[in-house]
């Protein structure tokens, strides 16, 4: 198959992959998944390959995916056109049990099983025992709650199994919600089904699995050769999360041990020595396991490297089993495994990814989940409402070439997630947002510096409110690399009536009342190379922005800027000079 074919071919399957997002994004019903985008759509061939993950939150598709399409196949040996499966397990490939999957089998006319499209979605209510999807202090699946559904056969002849929508109905708390994404991932992995059999006729089966092993053999040696320019290398790099309910004292530290070898062309990440599984909802599950350390290694390299089974061909993660960050087993609670300890792993390999040469990799991303980014539940007018909001949640990191992504969210969603509208928030839910905005000095300065951190300040209307978080980064903020600094640290506070700001803790279910008021401030992100080194006219832009103060540019970065708002050019070289 020529390059012209190639890229043809990648260009219908990506717009495949589009499609299914786009039925996703526009008929959702909740919150997370029509205004925040939280959800991922995935094409894998028949032999369990990831071909195309458009679109997509790393953290969800680059692992697990292969694993989910396999306990299907394990669980029904024989799949007929119309079938269709609900998928959620963390032991069997899904990332976490908010994350609901949809897969759907494409057989083709002579009954042969030619491809499997996914449509993930993230819950707002997943059953879980508290209103909320993440759930940092649960002891294991059992206190957690959540209905476990590993592959289980929702349709067959594209006829609804009502018994496993009656469960559901019944154990989530807004079922209606609930059923209207449940439609819309459905409606989404059936979009793909669609075309991708108009495709094949098209073109022909034997052309599409020939254009596959095509595009993962292309896409492996785009790999290699990105690795060939690397240097040789073996570095150990560490980040630690905050202590939380069920960690040691210090928190939990993750060490990861990155081995590039330009030579063999390979990348190889060992996460093995780290603690076992805690009695909490911070724990990975496989598939994030395997996809956080990926995250930080396609952060670091030429980004343009195809996100497929052939580029993974060249990069090994070592795992172990009973561990925080590697294979949990049931009844293990992988409630929170998309992000906190997941960026705690992207990060140290992408930092040391950076400290083999300038020029490579990034700094630490800000930890998550801020009290911004938290689940409001409560009742309004009689009427239970649950619903992740998106209000502010910054920390992407300097690169070697840019300034921290703002919105970036955390290192696993690489921005894909979108900021809420305040005003479709204030619609949907009984909330009323007092403040957004972004905080001065709250960088991680550097030649690139980190994302500024995000003030937020929401009250319930008309009731009770409760905002369920996992807020890392309290203790240890984004760390910087190759002489940048760190972002500033998160933080949450309940305003009372009064107008004090109370602190609470990292990891809570905060009830706000009707007087009060819910603060989250998040992380600002790591910075990439020494401050004195950015360019003054970029300082300069900071300044203007009202994103640096006069005093931090001179102070940090060495750079004078007139009451006027224009760089002192003398004075600058001086300060850089001293």
């Amino acid at each position: 198959m020529n390059r012209v074919q190639l890229a043809v071919l990648t260009a219908r399957f990506e717009g495949v992959a589009r499609k299914m997002a786009n039925t996703l994004h526009r008929t959702g019903r909740s919150g997370i998944l029509t205004i925040a985008r939280d959800f991922s759509c995935v094409i894998l061939t028949a032999q369990h390959e990831l071909l195309t993950a458009s679109d997509s939150l790393p953290i969800h598709v680059l692992r697990g995916p292969e694993v989910m399409c396999r306990t299907m196949t394990d669980n029904h040996p024989v799949l007929r056109r119309g079938d269709a499966y609900l998928h959620n397990s963390p032991y069997h490939g899904c990332t976490h049990p908010a994350d609901h999957s949809i897969l759907v089998p494409v057989i083709d006319d002579d009954g042969v099983h030619r491809f499997t499209v996914l449509a993930k979605g993230h819950q707002a209510d997943c059953g879980n025992s508290l209103p909320s999807t993440y759930m940092g202090a649960a002891k294991d699946v059992y206190a957690e709650g959540a209905l476990i559904f590993p592959a289980v056969k929702i349709q067959n002849d594209y006829q609804h199994q009502m018994d496993i929508v009656r469960m559901c109905q019944m154990r989530i708390r807004v079922p209606e919600q609930w059923w209207g994404d449940y439609l819309a991932t459905l409606g989404a992995a059936r979009v793909g089904e669609r075309e991708i059999l108009a495709l094949g006729r098209e073109m022909g089966w034997q052309v599409l699995a020939d254009y596959a092993q095509a595009w993962f053999d292309y896409s492996e040696e785009r790999m290699r050769a990105a690795i060939r320019t690397m240097p040789k290398g073996r570095i150990t790099r560490t980040s630690r999360h905050d202590p939380f309910p069920a960690t040691p004292a210090e928190g939990v530290e993750v060490s990861v041990t990155v081995d590039i070898d330009p030579e063999a062309e390979r990348i190889e990440v060992d996460v093995r020595n780290n603690i076992d599984c805690m009695e909490n909802g911070l724990n990975l599950s496989e598939g994030c396991a395997r996809s956080a350390p990926m995250v930080g290694i396609f952060n670091s390299i030429d980004h343009t490297v195809p996100k497929n089974e052939g580029s993974f061909r060249r990069i090994s993660v070592l795992l172990k089993d009973n561990s925080a960050v590697g294979r949990p087993s049931h009844p293990t609670s992988c409630s929170v495994a998309t992000t906190n300890l997941a960026d705690r792993v992207s990060n140290p390999v992408q930092c040391a990814i950076a400290e083999l040469r300038d020029g490579l990799g990034m700094a630490e991303s800000g930890a998550c989940i801020p009290a911004s980014s938290g689940v409001v539940s409560g009742v309004h007018d009689g009427e239970p409402f649950v619903n992740e909001v998106y209000l502010g949640c910054t920390g992407g990191a300097g690169t070697p070439t840019t300034d921290g992504w703002l919105t970036i969210m955390h290192t696993g969603n690489a921005g894909m997630c979108y900021q809420d509208s305040i005003e479709i928030d204030e619609l949907r839910h009984p909330i009323f947002v007092k403040a957004r905005r972004l905080m001065a000095d709250t960088e991680g300065a550097g030649r690139f510096r980190g994302a500024v951190s995000a003030y937020s300040e929401f009250s319930p209307v008309g009731c009770d409110m409760t905002v369920a978080y996992v807020s890392d980064g309290n203790v240890n903020p984004a760390r910087g690399v190759r002489g940048g600094l760190t972002g500033a640290p998160s933080s949450q506070y309940v305003r009372r009536a009064d107008g004090t700001l109370e602190p609470m803790p990292g990891c809570a279910e905060v009830v706000v009342q009707a007087d009060e008021a819910m603060v989250s401030i998040s992380c600002g992100g790591g910075g990439y190379g020494p401050p004195d080194e950015r360019d003054p006219a970029m300082v300069l832009r900071d300044v203007r922005e009202g994103w640096v103060s006069r005093e931090r540019a001179e102070s940090v970065y060495r750079v004078a800027v007139t009451d006027g708002l224009e760089i002192d050019a003398a004075a600058t070289e001086g300060l850089r000079r001293g």
